[in-house]
């Protein structure tokens, strides 16, 4: 059998890494549990597209956070998992200036536990926790009446399945792919997020 030369499959990678719709990872950047394995062919993003209102009811093109890492959360006000608004805030302060965004979704779809209105929840959010990165008006994560980002995010996405809780995490890479779902008993500090985020600011 004639034997197929370096040059070849060099060729290969560069067909497949630059065929629209799809990004191939050549190196293990992820891999673990929730995150993207080496090699792994995904869909072109579409993070882009939506448009939400801030909590002052401005609407935010998602698009201006191109060239970003995005760490996009489900909140709420009244959660046992509340508390991570303060190291949200901490690892916002941390990697900022390198390129680090997080985006804070209000939603009551669990236990009732954002029940408040928009101007309730920003007052909470920044008496209490004194937040500086971008707070959104209140969305629905799950069930009839999801917001459009969200069933992109569960049923469109690298990682499919609906949002289990308050605080789940995405993390999204400077090209706008998903690339990571975290649980949201997992802490934003927690030493696996902290890894992929830094990871992931290190690649164009």
């Amino acid at each position: 059998m004639r034997r197929t030369g370096g040059a070849f499959w060099l060729a290969v990678l560069l067909v497949a890494g630059c065929s629209p719709g799809y990004v191939l990872f050549a190196d293990p950047v992820f891999a673990g549990s929730g995150r993207l394995p080496r090699g792994d062919l995904m869909p072109s993003s579409r993070i882009y597209e939506f448009t939400l209102d801030d909590i002052d009811g401005k609407p935010v093109s998602l698009s201006q956070f191109r060239g970003k890492a995005l760490l996009l959360v489900n909140t709420a006000s009244f959660c046992g998992n509340t508390p991570q608004y303060a190291d949200l805030q901490s690892l916002y302060e941390r990697y900022h200036e390198a390129g680090l965004e997080i985006l804070a979704f209000p939603a009551n779809n669990f236990g009732q536990q954002e029940p408040g209105t928009n101007e309730e929840i920003k007052s909470f959010c920044y008496t209490k926790y004194s937040l500086t990165f971008p707070l959104f008006s209140k969305i629905s994560v799950k069930g009839p009446d999801k917001h459009p980002l969200y069933r992109y995010l569960t049923e469109q996405s690298p990682f499919p399945g609906e949002v289990e809780w308050n605080f789940q995490k995405y993390l999204v890479d400077r090209r706008g792919e998903i690339v990571g779902r975290y649980p949201h008993r997992m802490k934003p500090l927690a030493d696996e997020i902290v890894r992929d985020i830094e990871r992931t600011l290190t690649l164009p």
